[in-house]
């Protein structure tokens, strides 16, 4: 494979800033960054001013859906256990890590207990040898404070990152929407926002008594926050992450029974939403995700108690969340240190960064140019977005994997 070099961009390396100048890829690997010789049987790619960035990883998708990864830069993707069947077997974690290459590559998470039922542990031990990244409790929550424990001692023995969905469902269930005005005057079944804080405040608690490493998945409200900071503060090893319709919707866009506002944990109040935004500006969220979940038709045309939660977000991650830049929140830098870099530490994946000798995982992004997200034309598998018909700026323009164009 000839070596790649890439020129006249702007560089965005999350441990080094924004600087001017290019990258040149060899060997599948990053082997100069900044001002650099073009060797004479390069293929030579002009930025044109565009950012050059980390290929994003994106930490907890549903579905493998590689040209939605493409198209929104996205170059490894860390796949929940939520898989049909569930991802509670070495055999089954090794198909799944197969299932992406050569081009976006997929790190399956392992399931924590078998067919995700929260009772008896998953052979843990077995599937990270197989490739497992991680260990999830799915889009459930362990409800068993007995099962939780020992899933957290035995991944801490591992070493093994434990992702937990925080959403207590003793108060959760039945419920398609948080208690508030809105729920109320549509009519419906509504959880108040402490089913979220409840069980962050569980897990905090074991995490902290067995030393394992623990990541929240995706935290929407501001009691949660208040947790996970004050947990952070002792010394507990924890993370959380975040999606972008909690920074971007509260539970009104529901409006006249919109579908595609179906999400689990339900869309929240304004106040949670300017509270997650506040997470991202002081540094408590250390991870931004897609939460990938795409749902056809048949799934979301349907009355809204009955239709999937979910949402197809992996082509709009980062267009979304650079948002957050033009406000003011964060800066690039930042920005890719949520996408890339930290889901890379967390997970130990390759890439995240732009440092000679890493993964030639590498994106183009115009962070100006506009377009409309329209969920009849979005790349992938389905289209349901709660952003449909959201005028947006910032483009990805090449997606690159081990020095590899792809799409």
């Amino acid at each position: 494979m000839n070596p790649l070099a890439i020129v006249n961009g702007r560089l965005v390396d999350p441990a080094g800033g924004i600087d001017a100048g290019g990258l040149l890829i060899a060997n599948r690997q990053i082997a100069a960054v900044g001002a650099f010789d073009i060797p004479v049987d390069a293929q030579t790619i002009d930025a044109r001013g565009a950012l050059i960035a980390p290929g994003l990883i994106d930490m907890g998708i549903f579905a493998i859906d590689i040209p939605a990864f493409v198209a929104g830069g996205i170059t490894r993707a860390a796949l929940m256990p939520d898989q049909s069947p569930p991802l509670d077997d070495s055999a089954l974690v090794q198909r799944a890590a197969a299932a992406g290459k050569p081009n976006v590559w997929i790190h399956p998470i392992a399931a924590a207990t078998r067919g995700l039922a929260g009772a008896e542990l998953a052979e843990i031990g077995l599937m990270k040898a197989a490739g497992a990244c991680g260990v999830a409790t799915g889009r459930g929550w362990i409800a068993d404070s007995g099962v939780m424990y020992r899933l957290l001692s035995y991944a801490s023995a591992l070493d093994l990152l434990v992702i937990s969905n925080a959403e207590d469902g003793g108060l959760a269930a039945g419920a398609v929407m948080t208690e508030g005005e809105t729920a109320t005057r549509l009519g419906l079944a509504a959880a108040p926002a402490i089913a979220e804080s409840m069980a962050v405040a569980r897990d905090l608690a074991l995490a902290e008594e067995t030393g394992a490493r623990l990541h929240l998945r995706k935290l929407s409200t501001a009691r949660s926050f208040d947790l996970v900071r004050a947990a952070k503060r002792r010394g507990v090893r924890v993370t959380c992450g975040t999606s972008p319709a909690y920074l971007f919707l509260s539970d009104v866009a529901v409006g006249p029974f919109l579908t595609f506002t179906r999400l689990s944990p339900p869309l929240r109040s304004e106040a949670d939403r300017l509270a997650t935004i506040a997470a991202v500006a002081d540094g408590t969220v250390d991870v931004l995700c897609s939460a990938h979940d795409p749902q056809g038709p048949e799934a979301k045309r349907l009355p809204f108690a009955d239709a999937a939660p979910g949402m197809a977000g992996a082509s709009t991650l980062l267009t979304l969340t650079l948002g957050l830049v033009r406000d003011g929140v964060i800066d690039l830098p930042r920005l890719f240190a949520l996408l890339s870099a930290n889901p890379a530490r967390l997970l130990g994946l390759p890439g995240g960064g732009l440092a000679i000798g890493g993964e030639a995982d590498v994106i183009l992004v115009d962070p100006e140019a506009p377009w409309k997200i329209d969920a009849d034309t979005l790349p992938g598998a389905a289209g349901n977005t709660p952003f449909d018909g959201l005028p947006v700026q910032g483009k990805v323009l090449k997606t690159i994997k081990g020095g590899q164009l792809l799409g």
